[in-house]
């Protein structure tokens, strides 16, 4: 069975479409308007979240991007995109999965919401500014990181650097948060875009 994928575009289900370019899988791709819930009539009936991105494979729904992406390398697999328990790095990649939206994209949400979204009378300035800030520190790790590695862990490319790199496109290129990358980031993050998959995934 064909998995299929739910996606908006510039949205967090760039990260499993990403993957299955990146893997090769075959797929069935439905891109729908943002904010899908409203804008793309029946949605609720396939996701009660009314989020994207959204997976169905066989009995499998999920609709949790990192968690997603895991899926796809751990089922689909083997692949060097994925790690497994017993790999040197497997404690960092599963670091580095959880981290990509509970540290990195969390926080530009509240930016994207509070200072674009909302309407003028609800937008928060002090809010955005706040979870800008709080952002651009937390993406210190990244720089860490990436000072003495080409890519997150394991010495390759995987979904850890899928997932992180996601973050590091919606801040550089739609929320307005790239000018505070620091060099290394700005480096990594040049390098990773540029991969063809990324490219096909975005052209979709």
């Amino acid at each position: 069975m064909t998995v299929k994928l739910y996606h908006c575009k510039d949205a967090r289900s760039l990260r499993p479409l990403w993957t299955l370019e990146e893997m090769g899988l075959d797929y069935e791709l439905e891109t729908i308007p943002f904010p899908p819930r409203i804008r793309h009539e029946g949605y609720l009936e396939i996701s009660s979240l009314g989020t994207v991105p959204y997976m169905i494979d066989g009995d499998v729904e999920m609709s949790e991007s990192a968690g997603i992406s895991q899926y796809l390398v751990d089922t689909y697999g083997p692949t060097p995109l994925g790690l497994k328990p017993g790999d040197k790095d497997y404690g960092i990649y599963l670091n580095w999965l959880h981290r990509s939206d509970a540290t990195l994209t969390f926080p530009q949400t509240i930016v994207l919401r509070y200072g674009r979204f909302e309407k003028e009378e609800r937008r928060l300035p002090q809010a955005v500014e706040d979870y800008s800030q709080w952002f651009h520190a937390r993406l210190r790790c990244v720089e860490d990181a990436t000072a003495e590695r080409e890519f997150l862990c394991a010495d390759r490319f995987t979904i850890a650097d899928i997932c992180v790199g996601y973050a590091l496109y919606l801040a550089a290129e739609f929320v307005g948060l790239g000018e505070g990358f620091k060099p290394n980031t700005r480096k990594y993050y040049e390098k990773i875009k540029a991969r063809p998959a990324f490219q096909r995934a975005l052209e979709k």
